[in-house]
């Protein structure tokens, strides 16, 4: 049965766009929005099939006006990820259509495959977790496209960062001279440029039974060209500010173990590091935000706040 509510909230040029790209006789049942994206409006979509079975798309519309400007360059560079990812091992869903400049939809929209699996934010289970994330990580950044994607962009300066409230101010201070300098030399690397748990999905099963797996990673609409550090810097940070400093730190470390390269000398490692949680300093209400829709939530945006000024701190202690 058609839940006609639910299916109306697809946007009707939207709506009549994902059915032309459906097998003949199949149609879209149900709709479900799905919550802790910060830029995109997010839903699955429950196809019915022409044998009575059901399958999965996912629909990825830009409706904020602050993103939709963006829209058309995110749009199309996950297209092109998913296309060079599909057949390379990396469990990324698969391109179905894109209509960037929004010419048939209301909103600039991708739809791909679904895939099974869950975002997981608890701190119970951080331990398999951090490990698996970090060995899909190196898997990431040993893929060599023949077209590289763009060069990756830092959007934050010394001048933008926002120190939190209560703030070391020494601390920060030298923290900011760390990005105020140039960055350091660099082997590219195929980036993802935003993996975090937020973006990596999980089949999770009940306690006592086999360990958890990876079942995907999507969000792939910031694809860059730049230094593992910068990827493993901005999970780093996510993790920091999920479950604590010393996770941050902790997956560095796990990184390496898994076979991953970083700059050799501290200070280039200090650089990324640094700028990466500078960097959250002027979103850290929205982060928190979406944690909290997610079920976290105690992380209110004070303690998002102290979590990053610990992690900052920690840095510099033991890399600078």
């Amino acid at each position: 049965m058609t839940n006609h509510d639910e299916v109306a909230a697809v946007r009707p040029l939207t709506l009549a766009w994902v059915s032309q790209h459906l097998e003949a006789g199949e149609r879209i049942v149900r709709t479900e929005a799905l919550h802790g994206g910060i830029t995109a409006e997010m839903r699955r979509l429950t196809i019915g099939t022409r044998d009575g079975g059901t399958r999965h798309l996912v629909l990825r519309s830009f409706v904020d006006p602050f993103y939709v400007g963006h829209a058309e360059d995110w749009l199309n560079r996950e297209a092109g990820a998913l296309t060079l990812l599909a057949g390379t091992g990396v469990p990324a869903p698969g391109l179905v259509a894109v209509d960037a400049t929004a010419a048939h939809c209301e909103y600039p929209s991708l739809l791909m495959t679904h895939l099974g699996g869950r975002t997981v934010f608890d701190d119970e289970g951080l331990e398999t977790r951090v490990p698996l994330l970090a060995r899909q990580l190196v898997a990431i950044h040993a893929l060599r496209p023949v077209d590289r994607p763009r060069e990756y962009v830092a959007l934050t300066t010394a001048d933008t960062v926002v120190t939190p409230k209560g703030a070391d101010a020494a601390v920060w201070a030298a923290a900011i001279d760390v990005i105020r300098g140039p960055a350091p030399p660099y082997e590219g690397r195929f980036l993802h440029r935003d993996f975090q748990p937020g973006n990596v999905l999980f089949d999770v099963p009940p306690p006592g039974s086999a360990d958890a797996r990876i079942t995907g990673v999507v969000d792939w609409a910031a694809t860059s060209w730049g230094p593992a550090d910068l990827d493993v810097a901005h999970c780093s940070t996510n993790l920091a500010l999920l479950h604590g400093p010393a996770w941050g730190l902790r997956f560095a470390e796990a990184y390496e173990e898994a076979g991953g390269v970083l700059a050799a000398a501290a200070s280039e490692r200090l650089y990324w590091r640094v700028r990466d949680g500078l960097a959250c300093s002027e979103e850290v209400q929205q982060v928190a935000q979406s944690w909290r829709k997610a079920g976290r939530t105690e992380l209110t945006t004070r303690a998002v706040e102290e979590r990053l000024d610990a992690y900052v701190t920690a840095v510099m202690d033991a890399l600078g």
